[in-house]
Formats: C-alpha cells, sequence, structure tokens
C-alpha cells in the first residue's frame, strides 16, 4: 500500500496581516477626486489673487502718479500770466499693459469658478444617483467615515457660492480700477481685491474637513 505524504502538495503562505484598502465604489471614488481638485483650484485661485494684488497695486501707483502730474500741471497753468493749451495726455503703454495683464488673470479665475460649478454639479448628480438607487428615507452607510453624500454637497455648493460672488467683485474692480479718479476708491479696491471679503474664513476649513473624510488628509 502506498503511503502518502503529509507534505504531497504545497504549502500556503500565510495570510498576509497588512489591512488592505477598502474598495471604493464608483461613486465614492469620484467624490475623493473631486475634493482633490477643490483643493487644487483654490490653490490656484490663491496664486492668482496674489499676481492680481501685484497688477492691481502697480495699477493704483500708476493712477496716482498721473493724477500728481496732472496737478501740478494744473497749478502752474493757474499761476502762469497767459492761459497756454493744456497738454493731451500721453499714451501710457505700461499701465495699459498691467492692465491687460490684470484683465488675463481674472480669465483664469473665471475658467476656475467654472470648473468649481461643475464640480460642484457633479456632486448634486452623485446625490440624486444615490437617493434614487436607496431612497430618500432609507440611511446608507457613508462613503468614507461620517459625512453623508448630502453633506459633500452641502459643502461644495457653499464654497462655489463664495467664489461666484468674488468673481463678480473682481470684475467691478478690473473694470474699474484704472479709470477711477478716485484715489480712496481706488485703494478699497486693492484692498477688497486682496482680503477677498466674499471667500470666507471658513472656506480653508471646509476644504481641510472634506480632505480629511476622504483620507486625503490624515488626522
Amino acid at each position: 500500500m502506498a503511503s502518502i505524504s503529509l507534505f504531497s502538495h504545497t504549502a500556503k503562505s500565510p495570510p498576509d496581516s497588512t489591512p488592505r484598502r477598502p474598495v471604493l465604489s464608483v461613486s465614492a471614488r469620484k467624490i475623493k477626486d473631486n475634493a482633490a481638485d477643490w483643493h487644487n483650484l483654490m490653490m490656484k485661485w490663491e496664486r492668482l489673487n496674489d499676481n492680481g494684488f501685484t497688477t492691481a497695486n502697480k495699477i493704483v501707483n500708476m493712477r496716482i502718479s498721473e493724477q500728481f502730474q496732472d496737478n501740478k500741471l494744473e497749478i502752474a497753468c493757474d499761476n502762469s500770466a497767459t492761459e497756454p493749451e493744456k497738454p493731451t495726455p500721453k499714451y501710457n503703454e505700461e499701465l495699459d499693459n498691467c492692465c491687460a495683464e490684470l484683465l488675463e488673470t481674472l480669465k483664469q479665475m473665471t475658467k476656475i469658478q467654472l470648473k468649481m460649478e461643475r464640480l460642484t454639479s457633479t456632486t448634486k448628480a452623485i446625490c440624486d444617483l444615490e437617493t434614487f438607487h436607496h431612497g430618500a428615507g432609507n440611511c446608507k452607510a457613508p462613503f468614507f467615515h461620517t459625512w453623508p453624500t448630502s453633506y459633500f454637497y452641502e459643502v461644495c455648493l457653499k464654497l462655489s457660492e463664495m467664489y461666484k460672488k468674488e468673481l463678480q467683485l473682481k470684475q467691478t474692480i478690473v473694470q474699474d480700477i484704472a479709470h477711477s479718479a478716485d484715489q480712496d476708491l481706488m485703494m478699497v479696491y486693492l484692498s477688497s481685491w486682496l482680503y477677498q471679503p466674499y471667500i470666507e474664513n471658513s472656506s480653508m476649513l471646509l476644504l481641510e474637513a472634506m480632505l480629511l473624510e476622504t483620507g486625503h488628509r490624515q488626522c
């Protein structure tokens, strides 16, 4: 009678002790990707805002300098016995280039804001899809840690509205800053561009919370 070897079969390797990452659903992966996109867009916006402020500051300084020179000419004309013909304002190529640069910055910010709106629409579509599959009244386990899907949409919508209002303000600034004769108003424009009153301080907290929830940030 043939003996049976106890080692006739290849021994199985011990199970891997490293915990496996949970496989994300298509919707969860999309939300995670959207969170990363929000981060990238908001960082790009901040860089453009800094660049735009530098350009706007140059415009204001040139406009104030022009006004100072104009005032000196007016005083000289007033003190003169004869009334000379006022010189035609010279074309300021540097001012024109700065205005074009600021306009280009605004165009880039407009593209970012439109992408933010698309991210918000995508998140809304995911919410609607989840409601369709599971019903409005049924509680579904969160995709990641604690946030229900609807909260991702609420955060995206809140952020999107902030940037939409801020963009509208910047459009007004770009249209008026090089044409205003009021120095106080120009300084208000500069301050508004830099400090972005419509983008609340909570925006970065919302972003960081979303990155933490989706696993882009670690506790």
